[in-house]
């Protein structure tokens, strides 16, 4: 049995392996998808019968159980709440560490007549509690945050970082506390306790500009508190499964703070992207509307036109109108390519996620050092929902929140057509000084409406 067990263990890493390197490619992404899934169901049914924790019938129920809820949210749950649902999964994996370190170190402790445990046992387990708790509690917040819900409301007060620093130390007490003999369960409960606290206190203060790099820092946290409960309870998929979690999103954080030109320090210290009293830094100024009939005259005339997709994109569910028009531009002659912003959206490849779904060529999706040198030859830039990606503040207003930050250089375009909702501005609080530049109108409505109005204009034609 445990022959079979090591070598169901290695089918199953090496399908996380194929399946992870799948997902580089938006073309081979579901097949990895699919790999991945196969993966799990073999490592987690493998690791049940051989630890002989549950019967056949349970396992199977479990895995019908788990398998519905599964299907329902992929039906039910809108493109748009994506990034909610990501951070919502990372957060489940993190409270499942949890538990299994919980559970486990309450066993081990009961086994032994001293209560205590070896410091070396006592630190894996530890980790695997900590890095899950606070993965779960800074998960639920952050969905909380990107649901637009009051009580994720980013909070900053005087001796935050001190509270931040005394919780951090009351989580290393706690796991010195654990090898202890007679303080094993009051520290495991101390711990417990401090880590879902330092979650809270962790993402509390980060504005929603760096929600993209705070999801795939929980999502390696995770993976970090998963390969801990593996060592923990000795299985070796585990291990490797949260290794591949931990360090592909540890690799994505760092690519997310390298497009914004920011250190990860910065990122979680800051503050950056919460709304603060120079948000507004870099007016609009004066917003020239425009009409779609007037718009079609624009792009029916456009040699050139690069699409730059938004949040917006994906509230008003208009992927697939704008890859009808982006076909129904090229019949008319014209070069049409999507300019990528590694943060837009909500999460890391949300954009590339939706035009995906739409079937949009994965060729015609340019990253921004790519698409930025050819801003001052393309005749039309269409912006779809986007913000702070492609605000010229970020260059030349050194009083913005974001200066510093590389974006879509949309700017230098000959003429710029923003579809927006309204007047407001973007999800991390910042007006868009690109609204008020002279070769800028702004096409106000439903992006969806709008973007159906411009193909029943063409079609027309």
């Amino acid at each position: 049995m445990q022959t079979f067990t090591l070598f169901v263990y290695a089918v199953a890493c090496s399908l996380f392996i194929v399946g992870l390197k799948y997902l580089g490619k938006a073309s081979n992404a579901r097949r990895g998808n699919v790999l991945s899934a196969v993966a799990m169901l073999l490592a987690v049914s493998t690791a049940l019968l051989d630890s002989k924790i549950l019967s056949y019938e349970w396992v199977l129920l479990g895995l019908a159980v788990g398998s519905v809820a599964g299907a329902i949210g992929a039906k039910r749950v809108q493109m748009t709440a994506m990034p909610e649902m990501v951070a919502l999964f990372n957060g489940v994996g993190g409270l499942a560490s949890l538990l299994v370190g919980v559970a486990e170190y309450l066993i081990r402790s009961a086994e032994r007549s001293s209560g205590g445990a070896g410091l070396t046992y006592v630190s894996v387990l530890a980790g695997a509690v900590a890095i899950g708790g606070v993965t779960f509690s800074g998960s639920v917040l952050a969905t909380l945050k990107l649901s637009g819900h009051p009580l994720g409301k980013t909070l900053r007060f005087g001796g935050q970082r001190a509270l931040t620093a005394f919780v951090l130390g009351a989580c290393v007490a706690s796991i010195v506390g654990m090898a202890l003999p007679g303080w094993g369960v009051a520290s495991l409960i101390c711990l417990t306790a401090s880590s879902l606290i330092l979650g809270l206190l962790g993402v509390m203060p980060i504005g929603g500009g760096d929600m993209p790099v705070v999801i795939s820092l929980l999502n390696s946290l995770s993976g970090l508190a998963a390969a801990a409960t593996g060592f923990a309870i000795d299985n070796v998929v585990l291990v490797v499964a949260g290794c591949l979690v931990g360090t592909s999103g540890l690799i994505l954080t760092v690519t997310m703070c390298k497009a914004m030109s920011r250190t990860l320090g910065s990122v979680l210290f800051s503050g950056f992207g919460a709304v603060t009293g120079n948000a507004t830094a870099g007016s609009a100024g004066e917003l020239k509307a425009i009409v779609a009939e007037d718009a079609y005259f624009v792009l029916e005339a456009a040699r050139s036109v690069v699409f730059v997709p938004g949040y917006g994109m994906a509230v008003a569910q208009a992927q697939h109108t704008v890859k009808e028009l982006a076909s129904l531009l090229e019949s008319n002659g014209a070069e049409v390519s999507f300019a990528i912003h590694p943060v837009a959206g909500r999460m890391p490849g949300h954009m590339n996620v939706l035009l995906a779904e739409a079937d949009v060529s994965y060729e015609q999706l340019v990253e921004m050092e790519h698409v930025n040198p050819q801003m001052p030859s393309t005749d039309v830039v269409v912006i779809i929902g986007a913000n702070d990606v492609v605000n010229p503040a970020a260059l030349d207003d050194a009083s913005s929140t974001i200066y510093g930050m590389p974006i879509i250089n949309a700017h230098e375009a000959k003429q710029v057509i923003c579809l927006k909702r309204g007047k407001g501005s973007g999800f991390s609080g910042i007006e868009n000084a690109l609204f008020g530049l002279p070769q800028t109108r702004m096409l106000f409505g439903d992006a969806k409406e709008t973007l159906q109005r411009l193909v029943a204009s063409f079609k027309a034609a």
